[in-house]
């Protein structure tokens, strides 16, 4: 099965700093846009941020995975093993602030994957992870339900 972009929409109330966090930090790319809305190329898929006058108090909720508290919702990508440690060594050096740090999580398992949580200036948390084998996706770990 081939694999095609995904487009999400998201909201933000200030869309310079969105360019500055999508552009600037994450090395995304510009697509189209208008006064209310920015598109971003994020690895071949489509991020657009309209613009909202205000961003309602976040409603974050939790989930524990692997003894962390990932926030719920999210979105990401998936990356390559490689790409991913490159993008999590760039964001350390520039001194990103991470949701949940980058770390390896089940261990030795079909599901074993490197992921990191980042939130954009708007309070929208991206998930950016890698499987050791890509492959595994949607295999089923040992303890899966």
């Amino acid at each position: 099965m081939q694999l095609q972009p995904f487009h999400i929409a998201i909201p933000v109330n200030d869309l310079l700093a969105a360019r500055r966090f999508y552009i600037d930090l994450l090395g995304c790319s510009e697509g189209r846009s208008s006064k209310d809305w920015v598109d971003f190329n994020m690895y071949g898929h489509q991020v657009v941020c309209h613009l909202v006058n205000s961003i309602a108090a976040s409603s974050l909720s939790k989930n524990a995975v692997e003894g962390e508290e990932v926030p719920i919702p999210h979105f990401g990508v998936v990356l390559l093993w490689h790409d991913w440690e490159v993008l999590a060594r760039h964001l350390s050096a520039l001194n990103a602030t991470f949701t949940l740090k980058p770390d390896v999580r089940f261990v030795d398992q079909p599901g074993e994957q490197a992921t990191f949580f980042i939130t954009d200036p708007a309070g929208n948390v991206l998930e950016f992870k890698a499987l050791r084998t890509p492959e595994n996706l949607f295999a089923r770990n040992k303890d899966d339900h």
